[in-house]
């Protein structure tokens, strides 16, 4: 999750209306929330959502929240001190005595202070203030130093789609040696896949949906690099088929293809809080069984695609020069 304050019609969503639609996603069993400390607002809203919670429902309704946020500092000197205190910073937004899960980023891996960042949060962890330590777009050779390191974490972060398959070539293979897990975002590419898409032109001004998100203007950059719209246009269709087959929606198609990837233990759905709702698409990827037909169909299409690990790099290699 995603949170700001998006405007509609000039008129800024409020902090109730926000956490009014987390709410709404909690009472469905959507009850993970993944934010970061540069969010906007997310980590605030989380604390006004978890008191609100605290009020409103039993404990084991509360026992079942994970607030889930991610640290990006610049790559300063990595300090206990500064650790703690930065991480103190979420803890206090997020009304929270211990993290669920801290999600680590670093930008420059020429500077190896990211080694020193994670063992202070590793003991963090050991006193309490974080449960999980993890990271978020690591590529896979860092990913290896830092567990050589001996430093324990349980999952990374990274972009992963039908589309963006970089994931499964090098980062899967020692996700499962070292029981690391995936959790993936960008896997409907901001609402590229979907049915909004589908039988579009871009090419042709004011023909399509506009691409009015910087998710949108960001996944659609990726699928140039991958294969252009009209590739992109055969995989819409190739799922619109497989979704019609399960009487379900193209996204709900695109996020079990990846849940079903190996390594990969969950998939974020950004969330524009009151303006959507995916509460019935994402149920019904619990209930999907995607089968050899269908994979295979999906298959044929992507191998069209260019290879963008080639393209761009290693998982976060999109965010960094290094």
């Amino acid at each position: 999750m995603a949170c700001g304050k998006p405007a509609v019609a000039g008129v800024e969503l409020t902090e109730t209306t926000a956490v009014e639609a987390m709410l709404r996603y909690a009472d469905a069993g959507l009850s993970t929330f993944d934010m970061a400390d540069h969010y906007g607002p997310a980590e605030d809203l989380y604390g006004i959502f978890i008191n609100r919670v605290r009020r409103e429902r039993p404990q084991e309704f509360l026992d079942k929240l994970r607030g889930l946020t991610k640290w990006v500092p610049l790559p300063v000197k990595m300090t206990s001190t500064f650790v703690r205190d930065s991480i103190n910073v979420s803890r206090k937004r997020m009304d929270v005595a211990s993290l669920d899960m801290l999600q680590f980023h670093w930008w420059d891996y020429s500077n190896r202070g990211y080694l020193d960042a994670l063992k202070h949060l590793t003991d963090l962890k050991e006193e309490g203030k974080i449960k999980t330590v993890a990271l978020t777009n690591f590529d896979t050779e860092r990913l290896q130093i830092i567990l050589e390191n001996d430093i324990p974490v349980v999952s990374n972060q990274v972009q992963h789609s039908i589309v963006d398959m970089r994931p499964q070539q090098k980062m899967a293979e020692l996700c499962q040696l070292t029981g690391v897990k995936l959790i993936t975002y960008g896997t409907v590419m901001g609402g590229l896949l979907s049915e909004k898409f589908l039988d579009t032109n871009l090419a042709i001004p004011f023909a399509g949906p506009p691409l009015n998100t910087p998710s949108l203007q960001k996944y659609k950059r990726m699928v140039d690099a991958w294969g252009g719209w009209s590739l992109f246009q055969a995989l819409l269709q190739t799922l619109k088929r497989v979704a019609s087959k399960h009487g379900v929606s193209i996204p709900t198609v695109a996020v079990k293809y990846i849940l079903d990837q190996p390594a990969v233990a969950g998939s974020m759905i950004g969330v524009r809080l009151g303006l959507s709702d995916h509460i019935r698409d994402t149920d019904a990827v619990f209930s999907l069984v995607l089968d050899e037909e269908d994979v295979n169909s999906i298959q044929e299409v992507t191998r069209k695609g260019k290879d963008l690990l080639k393209v761009i790099g290693d998982c976060g290699d999109e965010y960094r020069r290094a």
